[in-house]
């Protein structure tokens, strides 16, 4: 378990002074997954919201090395970073133990970033994958992606009399991972720092490729007001829209069971987003979504030991 004290006497590595907009889930994710780390770290982010924002020339919020590259090759680019690493040491030109870690939202990972994501875990990499999944393409107008869920309005699925949002459930990419056959894959929250950065360091303690998909809610394109960022991440774990879980070599177990599981509209009804499907007429793709929920809490609960 996370000591908080101790966190609270390490330096930042990831500071103030970025354009993030207020309560931004990734500029926390970032932050925190930084503060986790025990070894000296080199990090790369594919263009996104994260890395848009926090490296306007001349100036950046990243206090480790750290390398930009194309929305789709966070994945890749790390894995050249940790292999030259692993030649170096080799040689005995590095003495020193670092690791590796990328940063992707959720449009450069399950979409446009998964053919590198799934090659670099393949190829057995040793270095952690962090998607701050905000559920949309954010940086580029809030326009929809496989991370979505369904019955979200956004600007290339919106709500209206043709369509109820998005009519698609989310991908499931953790799963995905875990059959991969990695060491290590497990999913986070907003709101959650002591599950967070627990599995930070456990991901980074593995000799292997890890990945942790942390849920980071976006106050722009989620429609609520910025001092709910924390309340929301919090609330979508304890509806079990979702659930917090690590697969150590594909043995998955909880990290949080809620004690009183709520109703999935409790979150969705935070959201402008999901607005419409409080209307009469969406009963029934509401009672559909919390089917599903409910469908996958239960299918977990069977995986974890």
């Amino acid at each position: 378990m996370a000591n908080l004290r101790e966190l609270s006497e390490k330096k930042e590595l990831f500071v103030g002074g970025h354009r993030l907009c207020p309560g931004c889930g990734a500029g926390i994710v970032a932050r925190q997954v930084l503060l986790a780390a025990k070894e000296p770290v080199v990090a790369v982010a594919s263009t996104g919201c994260l890395e848009v924002a926090s490296t306007i020339f001349p100036y950046s919020s990243w206090q480790v090395p750290w390398f930009h590259n194309a929305f789709e090759n966070a994945a890749s680019t790390i894995s050249g970073i940790e292999a030259a690493y692993r030649s170096l040491k080799k040689q005995g030109r590095i003495k020193k133990d670092i690791r590796f870690i990328a940063f992707g939202g959720d449009g450069g990972t399950y979409d446009i970033g998964l053919q590198a994501l799934s090659g670099a875990v393949e190829r057995g990499h040793r270095f952690l994958y962090i998607c701050y999944n905000n559920q949309a393409y954010m940086n580029t107008g809030i326009q929809r992606s496989s991370a979505t869920p369904k019955g979200a309005s956004t600007t290339t699925a919106p709500a209206g009399t043709v369509i109820p949002g998005k009519v698609r459930f989310k991908k499931e990419l953790t799963a995905i991972m875990v059959a991969h056959q990695i060491p290590y894959a497990a999913t986070a929250t907003v709101g959650k720092w002591n599950d967070l950065i627990g599995k930070v360091e456990k991901a980074l303690d593995t000799d292997g490729p890890s990945f942790i998909d942390v849920f980071s809610p976006c106050r722009l394109g989620w429609r609520y007001p910025p001092e709910q960022t924390l309340e929301v991440g919090r609330l979508a774990a304890d509806t079990c829209f979702w659930p917090l879980y690590e697969a150590i070599n594909g043995k998955y177990s909880l990290t949080y069971r809620p004690k009183e599981k709520k109703p999935v509209a409790e979150w969705l009804k935070l959201q402008g987003r999901f607005k419409h499907l409080f209307k009469p007429e969406n009963k029934s793709l509401l009672e559909n979504i919390q089917n599903h929920v409910d469908e996958r809490w239960e299918k977990l609960l069977n995986l974890c030991v």
